[in-house]
């Protein structure tokens, strides 16, 4: 189904270690709000979707996650790969990560909680999902402006702002297909159905 490039959607840089800033991005790979949550979501909803235009839009957007998720591991990476022991010592929110993960990269929230799938959801209806959708590409973008606001490494800025980009794409695509899937459904009924269930 997919066709992998070796190369990642936008070029990722970084010339300087940065273990605080790792610490921090790490929450997009890992975090509730992050690159793998949204891959997941997106692409475990498309088989529940009635309406093939949106499956479409879960698909490309799903997939797209997984090179965001590609490019966010590859900061992490970049930002701690040549670290020193004195680096690690001098960055005590880097610290506890750095005990059991050294410079590996591993699915986690700023916060230290790992990945799980149960900051996800997918529930089959229609309007549940893709508002799901709309809120999680909200999240993301903010978590993004955080993070923007937190950096002041212009190699790391250039490839969040790409992503922050991406973000505000993705509410737009899903806003499309949640108008979409409503103009596909019964419009007499104000909350709407789930068309699997409520014939």
């Amino acid at each position: 189904m997919w066709n992998y490039e070796k190369r990642l959607q936008h070029p990722v840089r970084i010339t300087q270690t940065n273990p605080k800033i790792a610490q921090v991005i790490i929450s997009q790979f890992g975090g509730p709000d992050g690159e793998l949550a949204a891959s997941m979501r997106y692409l475990s909803q498309r088989y529940t979707m009635p309406y093939k235009e949106v499956t479409g839009i879960l698909t490309d957007i799903g997939t797209e996650e997984l090179a965001h998720m590609e490019m966010v591991c590859a900061i992490v990476h970049q930002l701690t790969r040549n670290l020193t022991d004195e680096e690690v010592r001098n960055s005590p929110s880097f610290a506890p990560y750095f005990v059991d993960h050294p410079t590996g990269v591993y699915p986690t929230a700023a916060s230290g909680f790992p990945w799980s799938a149960g900051s996800i959801q997918s529930t089959g209806d229609v309007i549940a999902d893709l508002t799901e959708d709309l809120a999680a590409e909200q999240k993301a973008r903010l978590t993004y402006d955080n993070i923007l606001r937190l950096s002041d490494d212009p190699d790391v800025n250039n490839v969040i702002r790409f992503l922050r980009e991406r973000e505000i794409v993705h509410f737009q695509r899903f806003g499309e297909g949640l108008r979409l899937a409503k103009d596909k459904m019964n419009e007499k009924n104000l909350y709407f159905v789930t068309p699997s269930f409520d014939k």
